[in-house]
């Protein structure tokens, strides 16, 4: 369905379907992960960091229903294909980066490889709205397959993090898990890179693989 480019006031909002809203659910979620995490820097409540945690797998939860959704009714947009890409990236991409942070990977090159895996899962999902009518179909017009990781895998990630949060693997407890490379020798640390970033790393990488295929559930 095309966008309805009319004049007048929230000609925006008209152009929403239901499946949008559900959609924009998703980003809500991603969100509300980045201001739980700022929460638990700032007060060092761990509520903040479970919450933080558990909103992407909420994220997920409307992910999975927005293009129920839109099947039911009818009403898959170009709108809708956009907003899912951007709330995706938000709960799939910035979240669990930032989390990351939060626990404790916080040298200057952990956010080197951290802002890289937001990037590619950016260009992940760039990727597949330029390329989604070129990948082979199934009877029923279904894509085969995914080109690379899809980002809501990243879970499996936040998953791990929060594993490392109930055994008190982070930053404010007993350290994070690991241990440190020391790349070169710098008075204020940014030469030092943890070994959990080649995790991180490799995901990225996978994000954006030409030649990794996932099949489609």
């Amino acid at each position: 369905m095309q966008y309805q480019n009319t004049d007048g006031h929230f000609s925006l909002v008209r152009n929403f379907r239901l499946a949008d809203l559900v959609t924009i659910m998703n980003g809500f979620c991603g969100s509300f992960s980045l201001f739980s995490s700022a929460r638990y820097l700032t007060s060092n409540d761990k509520t903040h960091l479970w919450a933080a945690l558990t909103y992407p797998l909420a994220g997920l939860m409307f992910d999975f229903f927005d293009g129920k959704v839109a099947r039911w009714r009818n009403s898959a947009s170009l709108l809708g294909q956009e907003l899912d890409s951007l709330a995706d990236l938000i709960s799939f991409g910035v979240a669990p980066a930032v989390l990351a942070f939060v626990i404790g990977f916080r040298t200057w090159l952990d956010t080197v490889v951290l802002a890289a895996f937001i990037c590619c899962g950016l260009a992940r999902l760039a990727r597949f709205n330029a390329t989604v009518a070129l990948v082979p179909k199934d009877q029923s017009g279904k894509s085969k397959y995914f080109e690379g990781l899809p980002i809501p895998s990243t879970l499996c990630l936040v998953g791990l993090l929060a594993f490392w949060t109930q055994k008190g693997w982070i930053e404010a407890e007993q350290g994070v898990p690991g241990g440190v490379l020391t790349l070169w020798e710098s008075k204020i640390g940014s030469g030092e890179v943890h070994y959990v970033m080649i995790l991180f790393g490799a995901w990225a990488a996978a994000m954006v693989s030409k030649t990794l295929h996932v099949p489609k559930p």
